[in-house]
């Protein structure tokens, strides 16, 4: 599995019902809320063979209140 951090703006007001959707979704492993530009932000594991960009945007970004988003790729390096 590919880990991914992925960051999400809200629109003002719709933190909550975002975060909500998101675990309703069943597809992050973690999902927190930050401080300053960005609003949450969520571990993914994606499976093996998937396409990450494909992956995300069919489980997740169509949710409601998303203004933008921010994926960061990890790579093993110890």
């Amino acid at each position: 599995m590919t880990c991914v951090f992925v960051q999400f703006r809200c629109t003002p007001g719709k933190t909550y019902e975002v975060a909500t959707a998101v675990y309703d979704r069943e597809v992050v492993s973690e999902l927190f809320s930050t401080s300053g530009d960005w609003d949450l932000i969520a571990k993914v594991y994606i499976p093996v063979g998937e396409d990450v960009g494909r992956y995300l945007s069919e489980r997740l970004f169509d949710i409601p209140g998303i203004q933008r988003t921010l994926t960061t790729m990890t790579f093993r390096a110890f």
